[in-house]
């Protein structure tokens, strides 16, 4: 137990190392089209729509805005904030077999035709002025198909987010993962994704992954498919992202999503099994309890450095993983109960 405990803390420190971070005050060329879509973000979207507009070092730069049926006055919001400095479409309904996201990215990337690089981003991000264009030169400089810079997470949640950082830097070989066509060996974060244009439209684009709830990760293995290549970054120097701002918020969010991360719930219990296995039974065991607690917590330490994160929290490794494993649980039981639903629409 402490050794493999110990390899997998070591592996967090390579990882952590190896990490790729867009360089500041990068420029580019390339014809960029930034795409957000929005469905009732009417108190959220203003940070996320001034930082678009406020981007430097990208003379390039269209943004395109969908509105996805809102019904809080979003539209208008961004009518107020950007006038005719944004293209402003009115989104259709998801067609028969499509979710709602890929819905409306599939309509924004199509609305950008005259881009090379596609930049999907959320309305809970807030980008730095020079964010999208090191993003952009990181992507062509390293031939990438699809840059995932994953965001610092802020807000709600402090103990259950920042494992998804901690668990691809520790379990997932990063630079194996850009190597490997294998599309089971993907990683990517929705927040922010930037692709290039040609390569998406290769993997199928958001069509590839249209009733996808985990439509990001959905893309990237569709992009591997394909034979491009993915990488993930750390973007946490150049954008937050606020996910949530309630438990509530943040275990609903978990709850439509956590079931299908696993490909079934024997993989699920597996997964969380596991983690329970090396991260919080050998508490129990005073004779390891100490050496198994802080080999885990430096782990975690390692990630929230390397991402961001806040390192105090990383104190609290094994209640995390506990609530991890109880969102998993919630997950799945409403979803065997059909009572998953993401603004205002069902999963």
């Amino acid at each position: 137990m402490i050794i493999a405990l110990l390899l997998l803390t070591a592996h967090t420190v390579v990882n952590a190392l190896l990490l790729r971070r867009p360089k500041r005050n990068a420029t580019t060329q390339e014809r960029v089209a930034v795409l957000l879509p929005l469905r009732n973000e009417a108190t959220r979207v203003t940070p996320c729509l001034q930082s678009l507009l406020a981007q430097r070092g990208t003379p390039n730069l269209t943004i395109h805005v969908l509105d996805d049926n809102s019904t809080d006055g979003t539209a208008r919001v961004v009518e107020e904030i950007a006038g005719d400095r944004v293209t402003l479409l009115r989104g259709a309904p998801p067609l028969d077999g499509w979710l709602g996201k890929p819905n409306a990215c599939r309509q924004l990337a199509d609305d950008a035709t005259g881009a090379d690089v596609l930049v999907f981003v959320d309305a809970d991000v807030v980008l730095e002025p020079d964010a999208i264009a090191g993003a952009v030169d990181l992507l062509r400089a390293q031939r990438f198909t699809l840059l995932s810079p994953y965001p610092k997470i802020v807000g709600s949640g402090r103990l259950v987010q920042p494992l998804l950082q901690w668990s691809w830097l520790t379990f997932l070989p990063l630079r194996g993962m850009e190597r490997s066509p294998r599309p089971s060996l993907a990683a990517a974060g929705g927040q922010w994704l930037v692709l290039d244009r040609a390569g998406y439209q290769r993997a199928g684009g958001h069509a590839a992954v249209r009733d996808d709830v985990l439509e990001d990760i959905g893309l990237a293995r569709a992009v591997k498919r394909s034979g491009g290549r993915i990488a993930l970054a750390d973007g946490s120097h150049l954008a937050t992202c606020r996910m949530y701002d309630s438990w509530r918020d943040l275990a609903d969010g978990y709850g439509k999503s956590l079931w299908a991360s696993f490909g079934s719930a024997f993989g699920a219990a597996s997964v969380v099994g596991l983690l329970l296995l090396l991260y919080v039974a050998p508490l129990l065991f005073p004779t390891i309890a100490l050496s198994a607690y802080l080999l885990g917590v430096a782990g975690r330490a390692v990630s929230a450095a390397a991402t961001g994160g806040r390192i105090l929290d990383s104190l609290a490794h094994p209640l995390s993983v506990v609530l991890f494993a109880w969102l998993v649980a919630r997950s799945f039981h409403r979803r065997r109960r059909n009572l998953l639903t993401w603004r205002g629409r069902p999963v």
